[in-house]
């Protein structure tokens, strides 16, 4: 016999002695818990209908195929070729070597700005360009410093040749040379560690000059005055300190105030970024830089005289106490 939704509904309440009341699987669940934890069977002789499917929620399981590689036809000569050449890397030129151009310009205006026209033209970055007059009258020289391939410098200076105000173009990246740069930089006297107490002492003193009664308690008079020598102190250390390294490096001091020193350099450009290099620490405030001058060496008796490096002269007598704080 076949149990339909209702039937099961009816012996179930006459199985929890319920009489003809009807009640609900849910209610029969709340009234008695150990049906609740039955598990609802999904024959046919429950509340399942009987043109039911069982396994009608169910997915059919897709077959097991073993995986298998593609099998592509070989290429071409035409394409095996192709595939080689596009995968081969590109060789990788030589890198933008360092040129120095001296150029001979008669002095009227407007021959900076064709040069440099030229250069930009070319995709040119110029690292510094120096324009200045020689003994010669309306002749000047012009030294460019610029980083590129040998055979597009080639093309930019016979086009630089082509101009009319132009007398010559000399290329002295692969002679002996002799280069200097002038350098200027402002440095802070003022250590770090004591800027921001110098700082506070100026904002009370600004404040005890807008206070009604300017007068203050002797002892916070004598703590201030001991800061100020604390940073008197610190500041006479940093400038001895600085001073020291110009010596090192050649240079001089030119200017000293109360929190600042100015420094002056005249050095190859190497020597010259050495020692901005070595300047950070103090704290730069400002720096200028002339640019690249170059003038060739004179053989003696057809030999070269042997370049002395100013390295090698100042490294002897470099102390390492004497360097400042990194």
């Amino acid at each position: 016999m076949l149990r339909t939704p209702a039937t099961a509904t009816i012996a179930l309440t006459r199985r929890l002695g319920l009489g003809t009341t009807v009640i609900t699987p849910v209610a029969a669940a709340h009234r008695c818990p150990s049906i609740a934890t039955r598990p609802l069977s999904t024959s046919r002789t429950h509340l399942t209908p009987p043109n039911s499917n069982p396994n009608h929620h169910r997915f059919a399981r897709l077959p097991h195929r073993a995986a298998t590689a593609l099998k592509l036809p070989p290429p071409s000569l035409d394409e095996a070729v192709s595939n080689i050449l596009y995968n081969t890397p590109r060789a990788a030129g030589p890198p933008p070597q360092r040129h120095v151009l001296n150029c001979l310009v008669t002095d009227e205006p407007g021959v900076l700005s064709r040069v440099s026209g030229i250069l930009a033209a070319r995709g040119f970055n110029i690292d510094s360009l120096v324009v200045s007059k020689t003994d010669v009258k309306d002749l000047s020289r012009m030294t460019i410093v610029l980083k590129g391939r040998d055979e597009v410098v080639d093309q930019a200076k016979k086009q630089l040749e082509d101009l009319v105000p132009v007398w010559a173009v000399l290329d002295y990246t692969h002679a002996k040379l002799i280069q200097r740069e002038m350098l200027l930089a402002k440095v802070s006297l003022v250590p770090l560690s004591v800027s921001d107490q110098l700082h506070e002492l100026e904002m009370q003193r600004e404040q005890e000059h807008d206070a009604a009664s300017p007068t203050s308690h002797p002892l916070d008079r004598a703590h201030k005055i001991a800061e100020a020598d604390a940073i008197l102190l610190a500041t006479q250390e940093q400038l001895g300190s600085i001073t020291r390294l110009t010596h090192l490096f050649g240079a001089k001091v030119v200017d000293v105030s109360s929190e600042t020193a100015v420094v002056e350099l005249c050095a190859k450009p190497e020597r010259v970024e050495a020692f901005i290099n070595l300047l950070h620490p103090f704290g730069l405030i400002e720096v200028a830089r002339s640019g690249g001058m170059a003038m060739t060496r004179t053989p003696i008796s057809g030999v070269y005289e042997s370049e002395v490096d100013d390295a090698e002269e100042i490294g002897e007598a470099m102390d390492a106490a004497a360097l400042p704080p990194s």
